[in-house]
């Protein structure tokens, strides 16, 4: 077996001798350097990243693995970003992790890499860097939180927040209340238990391939999830002797499974530009507009939070990512090839479904067929926006109204909070300056809240527009990621208060009815306006080259593989 490890640990002379004695102060036998495979095991765990807190626990369990089967690990940090806590957004710091990880695996002496991750933008992160570099790669995810438990009903991460903190500005709960609530909802560790960004890329990473069956559903604290650590240190070795990159395993059919999986599961909206870029930096052709073609004729089958009752313990205790897949049956690509080894329908071939409340047939569905996520163009989006239909407001799907734009969030929240706001109810709310280079690194701000004064009049939803994101755990009629943004000089940023906006979701269209003599008018005294703290740093490096949400909002310099080929050595 050729390892990329022995460039280091086999070099005669002083480069050798470098390599190896210095990790001899870590305590390794001398076998250790005798054409052992080397695993890295590549931690986000942070305690600024509340969901991945448990992850050094799990590295534990993975190093026994790798012990086990023969190998040599070495874990190693990378930079982490936690959805409840980074400002502005998370998403300014994906692809910084990816480059970070990139960077580690290319430098370092590793023939394989089991990836810890969690939260909702280390994971995509993870499996970008990975891509990059195309190792033999495991994806281990950290597992959702416990259901939370809140006066006899189940609360959910993010779905809840937003559902009672309406409740609280509308005046129907208290302050008390509200504090009671926040309490009971992140009972465990883990991350959303309910189907945001983080459960649906795990899903959504088991199904292209690269996590072990059931390493996306079992809770956090299940005592198998520990088992399935030591189980993707054993099989990590042994894809290195298989030589199984990961570009061997993610391919075209692998990215399309995970498009109609994540139809079926009402999965998050963030799933569109974490697999354009991972496919971008694979190299494999993927296109916004695969998200609405390949997923037209399904529907929504599993009932989670937000477009449904139930949250990821149950879908665990249900039967999990395995029972979805049997349950799509052959509208799948049952051969596309899985870390294990085996091939997706091989890996699923026994899995049952143990609850057909939370896990539907297609003669029962949550949702419609083609209610998922719709990709919208027209005269506001000609690059293409999307929309979460499974949690939208069915009649908003067609819709016409007066636009009321703001270019700062935090200028229309607290319009929103004034007792005078004179927004009305089938006004169309657009919030712009919030795409990748806008804001920068679009956040999920995209769900605005609802003006105060409506909700005090029973409105819950409102067509709401923006070229930024919105949490997974989120709902609303909320077009996003808007493009090209307004910060590039898309036609958002053209928008007048008062102007007619048209969404018509069946027809697939965003429109903005405005003649072009005027809008040609309104671009010529259009000027970018750079966002504050983008001259220097990283956030320089952001918005000089970050892409469109069209094509991932990956950085352009980042797009197809660089490779694992052993660097210079200096010395």
């Amino acid at each position: 077996m050729s390892l990329r490890s022995a460039a280091w640990f086999a070099a005669e002379g002083k480069t050798g001798i470098m390599h190896r004695s210095w990790l001899r102060s870590e305590g390794l036998p001398d076998d250790s350097f005798e054409g052992r495979p080397v695993i890295g095991i590549a931690n986000s765990w942070s305690e600024l990243t509340p969901c991945n807190v448990h992850l050094r626990e799990l590295a534990e369990h993975v190093k026994r693995g790798v012990w086990q089967a023969g190998g040599v690990p070495f874990e190693f940090p990378t930079t982490s970003a936690g959805e409840p806590l980074v400002r502005p957004s998370a998403m300014l710091l994906r692809n910084l992790i990816s480059m970070d990880l990139e960077e580690t695996l290319r430098a370092n002496p590793l023939d394989g890499v089991v990836l810890l991750a969690g939260c909702d933008k280390t994971t995509p992160a993870y499996l970008m860097g990975a891509a990059s570099v195309d190792l033999p790669t495991v994806l281990l995810t950290g597992g959702p939180m416990l259901n939370g438990k809140y006066r006899g009903t189940d609360i959910g991460s993010g779905t809840s927040v937003w559902r009672l903190t309406e409740q609280y500005r509308a005046g129907e709960i208290g302050a008390a209340e509200l504090a009671e609530a926040e309490g009971c909802m992140a009972r465990s560790r883990g991350h959303c238990m309910t189907m945001g960004t983080a459960s649906t890329m795990a899903v959504l990473g088991e199904v292209l391939g690269m996590q072990l069956p059931g390493g996306a559903d079992l809770p956090a604290d299940d005592a198998r999830r520990r088992t399935l650590a030591h189980l993707a240190g054993r099989r990590i070795v042994a894809m290195v002797a298989e030589q199984l990159t990961m570009s061997r395993v993610v391919t075209r059919a692998s990215f399309e499974n995970a498009i109609r999986v994540n139809a079926a599961l009402g999965g998050s909206t963030n799933a569109v530009v974490h697999l354009l870029a991972i496919a971008g930096r694979l190299g494999v052709s993927l296109t916004l507009d695969d998200f609405d073609a390949l997923a037209a004729d399904l529907p929504t089958l599993v009932d989670l939070m937000p477009s449904g009752r139930f949250l990821m313990e149950d879908f665990c205790y249900a039967g999990g990512a395995g029972a979805l897949v049997a349950e799509l049956g052959e509208r799948l690509d049952r051969a596309a090839r899985t870390v294990t080894g085996r091939t997706l329908g091989e890996n699923y071939a026994a899995a049952q479904c143990h609850d057909r409340e939370v896990i539907r047939t297609f003669d029962d569905p949550v949702k419609p067929p083609g209610s998922h996520i719709a990709v919208l163009r027209g005269s506001l989006a000609p690059a293409g926006a999307v929309i979460k239909q499974s949690a939208a407001a069915p009649e908003l799907m067609r819709h016409r109204g007066r636009a009321r734009v703001w270019d700062r969030v935090e200028d229309y929240l607290a319009e929103a909070d004034r007792p005078d706001c004179d927004i009305a109810a089938d006004d169309v709310i657009v919030v712009r300056n919030a795409g990748p280079r806008g804001y920068p690194g679009m956040p999920e701000i995209g769900n605005v809240a609802l003006p105060k004064r409506l909700l005090e009049q029973g409105v819950r939803d409102m067509v709401r527009i923006s070229d930024a994101r919105m949490s997974g755990t989120s709902y609303g009629t909320v077009v996003l990621h808007v493009a090209p943004e307004a910060a590039a000089g898309g036609p958002l940023a053209l928008v007048r208060d008062g102007d007619v906006v048209v969404l018509d979701v069946p027809a697939r269209r965003l429109d903005l009815e405005v003649d072009d003599a005027e809008l040609a008018r309104r671009r010529a005294e259009w000027r970018a306006e750079p966002a504050p703290g983008t001259d220097r740093g990283y956030l320089r490096l952001f918005v000089e080259h970050v892409t469109g949400a069209e094509v991932g909002a990956d950085f352009d310099f980042l797009r197809g593989r660089s490779g694992a080929d052993v660097p210079r050595q200096a010395f």
